[in-house]
C-alpha cells in the first residue's frame, strides 16, 4: 500500500499548478508618437507665438526722398570706360596713382562743350575733371601701349591746376580708342573756335564801319551847318 506525499509537498505543488493555470498579466507597450503630428503641433505653437497682434510701431526717425544730381543730366555721354588714373608730382618727380574707376566724355547739350569726367569707383570722388579743347593732345605712352598721357587745365579739387596726366586701360584697342575721339573732338573744337574767332572779327569790322560811316555823316552835318 502507497503512502500519500507529505502535506507540505501537497500545497507546494498546489501553488505551483495555481500559478500556471492563471492569466499572465498584459503588458501594454506605448504608441510611437508620430513625426508629422508633432511638427504640426510646433507650427502652430510657433504661429500662436508670432500672431499679429495688430499694434502698429510707428518709426522713430521719418527719412524723407532726397533727389541726388551728378551735375550731368545735361550731358550726353559720348564715351564710357573703365581705367586707371595717375598724375605727375612735379615735386616729387613721379607718377603718382590718381584712382581707378570710370572715365566719361560728356557733351553738352546746348554749348557743346565736351569735359573728360573720371571718378572713383567706390568713393565717386573725382580724380579728373576739364574740357577738352583744341589745345589738348593725347599722346603715346612709352612705357606703355595702353596708356596715353595728356597736359590740362583741371578742376577736380574745386581750382584750375595746369595738370600732367596719364591713363591705362585695360587693352590696346580701348586706349587707341580713346585716344582718337579726344582727338578728334579736340579737332572739332579748333575748327569751332576758328568759326567763333571768325565771327568776332567780322563782327568788330562791322563796328568800325559804322563808326566811320557815322563820323563821315557828322562831318558832312557840320559842313552844311558852317555853310547856312
Amino acid at each position: 500500500m502507497l503512502s500519500s506525499p507529505p502535506r507540505r509537498l501537497q500545497r507546494v505543488a498546489t501553488k505551483a499548478e495555481q500559478a500556471s493555470t492563471s492569466p499572465r498579466p498584459t503588458v501594454t507597450t506605448p504608441a510611437m508618437a508620430d513625426p508629422a503630428e508633432h511638427r504640426e503641433e510646433e507650427e502652430t505653437a510657433a504661429a500662436g507665438e508670432e500672431e499679429d497682434t495688430g499694434a502698429q510701431i510707428a518709426p522713430i526717425v521719418k527719412l524723407e526722398e532726397v533727389a541726388i544730381t551728378t551735375g550731368e543730366e545735361d550731358e550726353e555721354v559720348l564715351l564710357e570706360m573703365k581705367a586707371k588714373l595717375y598724375r605727375f608730382d612735379k615735386d616729387g618727380g613721379q607718377w603718382k596713382e590718381r584712382g581707378t574707376g570710370t572715365v566719361k566724355l560728356l557733351k553738352h547739350k546746348e554749348t557743346a562743350k565736351v569735359r573728360l569726367v573720371m571718378r572713383q569707383a567706390k568713393t565717386l570722388k573725382i580724380c579728373a575733371n576739364h574740357l577738352v579743347v583744341a589745345t589738348t593732345k593725347m599722346q603715346e605712352h612709352a612705357g606703355s601701349d595702353k596708356s596715353c598721357v595728356w597736359h590740362a587745365l583741371d578742376f577736380a579739387d574745386c581750382e584750375l591746376k595746369e595738370e600732367m596726366f596719364a591713363i591705362r586701360f585695360g587693352s590696346v584697342e580701348n586706349c587707341k580708342k580713346f585716344k582718337d575721339m579726344v582727338d578728334g573732338i579736340a579737332e572739332e573744337q579748333g575748327k569751332n573756335d576758328e568759326k567763333e574767332s571768325d565771327e568776332v572779327s567780322s563782327a568788330a569790322e562791322l563796328v568800325e564801319k559804322l563808326r566811320v560811316t557815322e563820323s563821315k555823316k557828322d562831318e558832312n552835318d557840320d559842313k552844311k551847318d558852317s555853310k547856312e
